[in-house]
């Protein structure tokens, strides 16, 4: 997907963008392409391949969901090198957004990413994602807390949902074949007060690789002894 393609691909999402936004993807492209050859941040490095698989991908969360609320606050968890947030971050600059990682070297790019791409409201914490939502300053607060290929249903939704407020939005963004995951990770949803409320298929344009988003409801508060220790979702998920 070139640049033309992929602006033309958000126009027909009702999504267009102005000069400044067109510059911001550029020199998120060049810096994570610098950064690339200092420390392993992906492994997608071909401008079409990063316009397609980490831009249009990560924005696609918003053809499902509303971003557009004024007071919206949004968390990455295990963002990586800022997907889906920071793309989201330049569509929607008014959103809120914390990102969540576990390894340093990724905290220290986007700091340096956000000072380049002139980013306000944006906030990152090197932390595991267990005791980042064992931390009375954000558990429950936020409006819509995401993650994008971290990790199967049952591990992170106790990942996430400690962190969503009641009466917002966990969303998973997925590959393919998910079917049976979520089956599993049913029990772990509801355990932590969530509730599947949709998903949505897709696929991305040009490859034609399916796609999909969940949408989880936060309906109840999270049991106070959820997220467990750092390691134990996954080593042992709730699972049915």
């Amino acid at each position: 997907m070139n640049e033309e393609q992929f602006f033309q691909a958000l126009n027909d999402q009702g999504i267009a963008l102005n000069d400044t936004q067109i510059q911001q993807f550029e020199t998120y492209y060049q810096t994570l392409v610098e950064w690339n050859e200092k420390m392993n941040l992906t492994g997608i490095t071909e401008k079409e391949d990063v316009y397609l698989k980490h831009f249009y991908d990560s924005i696609s969360a918003a053809f499902y969901t509303d971003f557009s609320s004024e007071s919206l606050s949004v968390c990455d968890v295990g963002a990586g090198a800022g997907f889906p947030s920071i793309p989201l971050k330049i569509v929607f600059p008014h959103l809120k957004v914390t990102i969540v990682d576990s390894l340093k070297k990724r905290i220290t790019f986007l700091n340096h990413l956000a000072d380049q791409l002139n980013l306000t409201g944006v906030a990152f914490y090197h932390d595991r994602a267990e005791s980042f939502g064992k931390n009375a300053k954000f558990r429950e607060t936020f409006d819509v807390v995401m993650a994008r290929a971290v990790a199967r249903t049952s591990v992170l939704s106790e990942l996430c949902l400690p962190l969503v407020k009641p009466g917002g939005l966990f969303m998973m963004m997925k590959g393919a074949d998910i079917e049976e995951e979520l089956k599993m990770g049913e029990m772990a949803t509801k355990a932590l007060g969530g509730e599947f409320m949709r998903t949505d298929q897709f696929k991305l344009p040009i490859e034609q690789s399916e796609r999909h988003i969940v949408q989880i409801a936060k309906k109840r508060q999270t049991p106070k002894k959820y997220p467990r220790k750092p390691g134990t979702p996954n080593k042992d998920p709730i699972e049915s």
